[in-house]
């Protein structure tokens, strides 16, 4: 399957980018294919303007250029895996306005819904997974990410994933590589 590699993140030899590679080597020993967004090295911009703003009474906006590349880009894969940081319990700026301005009415909901079947993100998170659960901000990420966007974009085969631990307690960083090559093989 081809599959867009989103990467959020702003230093690419990171924990999150070691995610990134355990994943897609897994994946790709399972005869999976990946075509690498690095949103940062590409100097995405995040910032929705007026050319990228839906019009709702018009699902057939014609968005900035560089947003329609990035439709191509998604269009020309069968399924799109996010990787990103956990910032303040959600995905960072960079990734949120990926979504903001290229997920957009028309294309990704309203009249037409996303275009592929299968998308994951994967998140790396810095504290523990009791520490998420304690204050709930594990069930406030999904509710924002599978279902405010995946679920809403009528994306059939979703699944959100985090890693918890980066910053906090054990085990840091083989358990969350570990992980990630896990969810390699099953993708």
């Amino acid at each position: 399957m081809r599959t867009l590699l989103v990467f959020a993140h702003p230093r690419r030899s990171s924990l999150t980018g070691h995610v990134a590679d355990a994943f897609a080597a897994a994946a790709a020993a399972n005869g999976h294919a990946f075509e690498w967004a690095d949103l940062a090295r590409e100097r995405f911009d995040p910032v929705l303007r007026e050319a990228d703003e839906p019009e709702w009474d018009d699902p057939d906006k014609i968005y900035s250029e560089e947003v329609r590349c990035e439709m191509r880009r998604v269009e020309r894969n069968e399924a799109t895996v996010m990787v990103f940081p956990v910032y303040w319990w959600s995905v960072p700026a960079l990734l949120k306005g990926w979504i903001d301005r290229v997920w957009n009415n028309g294309w990704a909901y309203g009249a037409r819904r996303f275009p592929q079947r299968r998308v994951w993100m994967i998140g790396v998170a810095g504290g523990t997974e009791s520490g998420f659960a304690k204050r709930g901000y594990d069930n406030a990420m999904r509710t924002q990410l599978d279902v405010g966007v995946l679920d809403y974009c009528g994306v059939a085969e979703r699944r959100l994933e985090l890693l918890y631990g980066s910053i906090e307690g054990e085990p840091y960083p083989a358990e969350i590589l570990a992980k990630a090559q896990a969810l390699g093989q099953a993708f």
